[in-house]
């Protein structure tokens, strides 16, 4: 499906889609916005939940993406859910594109992580902080990129939803996240994020 608009976090799905593993059930879109990141797991997955704990979201969500088979939509925080509609241990999948940095790092992956099936993968595509010299060269570049997709893709955009800078720096990101979830694989990527890449251990 062509994308109706373009940002950051949009130009990530695809590296988003190309991660989802062969034989995926059921996959969760965390943060999901306006679906359609949900939307286009759906060509990957047997089903797909996209939650957001905001209403405003899943109404346009539900509005766009809701007859859709096979997806669906709930008004849910990953970090707080008592009334379950996010089962624990059920996701072989799960995505989290421009979420986690709304928490604290080590509660967001924890409760990501127990949301996963035992061998599900976790992807996040986050944001972090400049800080080194070496940053900001780095987000100079992504600057001048950014501008010739915008110049590419024209002047439309999405959906406004919650915005909130990073308070972690890339290293710091970088360094909680393979301290948090051995083996994981983290690298910065060049438009303003990074991936984050952890695959749960199979049950014994």
């Amino acid at each position: 499906m062509a994308d109706p608009y373009w940002n950051h976090n949009v130009h990530y799905q695809r590296l988003v889609l190309k991660l989802v593993p062969e034989g995926c059930a059921h996959a969760l879109d965390i943060g999901c916005g306006d679906g359609l990141l949900a939307r286009k797991l759906i060509t990957k997955a047997g089903s797909v939940i996209g939650a957001d704990r905001h209403p405003g979201a899943i109404e346009t969500a539900r509005a766009q993406h809701g007859d859709v088979p096979g997806l669906s939509f709930v008004q849910a925080d990953y970090l707080d859910d008592p009334a379950g509609l996010l089962p624990e241990g059920k996701f072989d999948f799960i995505s989290a594109v421009a979420v986690v940095h709304h928490a604290d790092f080590g509660q967001a992956m924890a409760a990501l992580t127990r949301l996963l099936a035992p061998g599900g993968r976790l992807v996040v595509i986050g944001l972090a902080q400049n800080r080194s010299p070496l940053d900001w060269i780095i987000s100079g570049t992504a600057q001048v990129v950014t501008r010739l997709h915008q110049l590419r893709h024209g002047p439309k955009s999405g959906a406004g939803m919650p915005a909130l800078n990073p308070t972690m720096s890339w290293g710091d990101v970088g360094r909680a996240a393979r301290a948090t979830l051995p083996g994981c694989r983290w690298r910065r990527l060049l438009l303003r994020r990074y991936l984050l890449v952890w695959d749960k251990p199979a049950a014994r």
